[in-house]
């Protein structure tokens, strides 16, 4: 028996909290990249790269999950943007900041972690038309 959809997602008040923060962090890392003076070009080309995560779902929901998370996790563009300021790498730096906002603004338009049961069910709720899984 699998749970509902709504089992382990954010709800009411928390998840509009969540999504505008995640707007913040989306809007700051543009606004850094910006201050940066990296290349739009770069920035533009770049900014879709963590959806190729979800080439994942060809081997299934529980590796796609696992891969799509893994691209979506804050953890790794925050090391990177350390690693560049640390080492004066400002290539990485730009990387990190279009990494970060494209993290932000996926989440602040309701696309969360996946589950993997299904490729609609995320922490921040179900996304899509209601009542259809995907």
């Amino acid at each position: 028996m699998t749970a509902p959809l709504s089992v382990g997602s954010v709800q009411g008040a928390p998840r509009l909290l969540l999504r505008v923060e995640a707007l913040m962090l989306g809007l700051l890392s543009i606004w850094l990249f910006h201050r940066s003076g990296a290349s739009w070009w770069l920035f533009g080309s770049l900014i879709l790269a963590p959806d190729l995560t979800m080439l994942g779902y060809l081997a299934g929901p529980r590796f796609g999950a696992a891969c799509y998370n893994a691209g979506h996790t804050l953890l790794w563009s925050g090391l990177l943007v350390i690693i560049g300021w640390g080492t004066q790498a400002p290539l990485a730096v730009a990387l990190a900041l279009i990494w970060a906002a494209h993290i932000g603004i996926d989440r602040a338009i309701g696309y969360g972690l996946k589950y993997p049961g299904a490729f609609n069910h995320t922490h921040l709720g179900s996304i899509g038309r209601p009542g259809k899984v995907q």
